[in-house]
């Protein structure tokens, strides 16, 4: 019987291979289970017990198309418009000295740290018509689109700057002088030399902050007026769902959103890799 055991040995269960990995390994998945992949398990639970016609009915509702609409491109455009705007702010604070520096360097991590609650607040008090900027601006900021717009700006900015500001300073002059050297303007050496190599980064920023930008209630919810087909976002539709009880459609319009979210970065993703290996080339 024993040697029988020893030439055949019985192969080890997933059990067993799951207690032989690591801790590190071990105590990585455990947190991501109970922290990632069984809330949204237990979201898709119930969502599966929805009925089908009913799950269509509640997804693609008018007010829930138009908060879709509302959230998703509304993200994407302040999360490209950003991408800009932060890689400008990224390449100032890295190529140049200047008096209150540090001061401003600081100050691009407030949305980090800063209650979401009270930025709103803030954005709406100074993007009103009455405020410092939306009396100068003569347009309807607060209470609008555009101040879903500005608070996804406020908010998603940071990320950006920080995914893109370590990689400049890492990025040797010496590249940028040599295409100087050879009669390149410095239009052509940002294009062509500096930016193939930066893209990838900056489609990751540009991702984060889309990502911080679609989940974004605290700021949005106050300085937008949150009426339905004209700046109603999907999180406050889903608060507003769950306010009346109605725990199936706050659920649907959830899982809709995670799983638009879900598409959106796996594409994103996909550019990054694909820009990684073309300029490896």
């Amino acid at each position: 019987m024993t040697s029988l055991i020893t030439k055949n040995p019985i192969e080890p269960t997933l059990w067993k291979k799951v207690i032989n990995l690591p801790w590190t390994w071990r105590l990585t998945l455990s947190y991501l289970s109970i922290m990632l992949l069984l809330p949204i398990a237990a979201m898709f639970a119930k969502v599966a017990s929805t009925p089908p016609s009913e799950f269509w009915r509640i997804a693609t509702s008018p007010i829930a198309l138009s908060s879709y609409e509302v959230t998703f491109v509304t993200a994407l455009i302040t999360a490209l418009l950003n991408g800009v705007f932060g890689t400008l702010i990224a390449w100032v604070m890295v190529r140049y000295n200047f008096p209150g520096k540090r001061f401003i360097d600081a100050s691009i991590d407030l949305p980090f740290a800063l209650p979401t609650a009270v930025a709103g607040l803030t954005l709406a008090t100074v993007y009103s018509q009455n405020g410092w900027i939306g009396s100068l601006l003569g347009v309807q900021v607060s209470f609008s689109r555009l101040g879903v717009a500005v608070a996804m700006i406020f908010i998603s900015l940071p990320f950006v700057v920080r995914t893109v500001q370590p990689v400049l300073q890492e990025m040797e002059r010496e590249i940028e002088e040599a295409a100087w050297s050879l009669g390149a303007s410095q239009v052509q050496t940002f294009i062509r030399v500096i930016l193939p190599p930066l893209l990838p980064t900056i489609l990751t920023g540009v991702a984060l902050g889309f990502s911080r930008a679609v989940g974004e209630y605290g700021s949005t919810v106050i300085i937008a007026s949150n009426t339905p087909f004209k700046d109603l976002i999907a999180p406050v539709l889903i608060f507003q769902r769950l306010e009346a009880y109605d725990y199936t459609g706050a659920t649907v319009i959830g899982a809709v959103m995670l799983v638009i979210s879900l598409f959106l970065l796996l594409t994103i993703n996909l550019l990054q890799a694909w820009g990684r290996k073309y300029h490896a080339k």
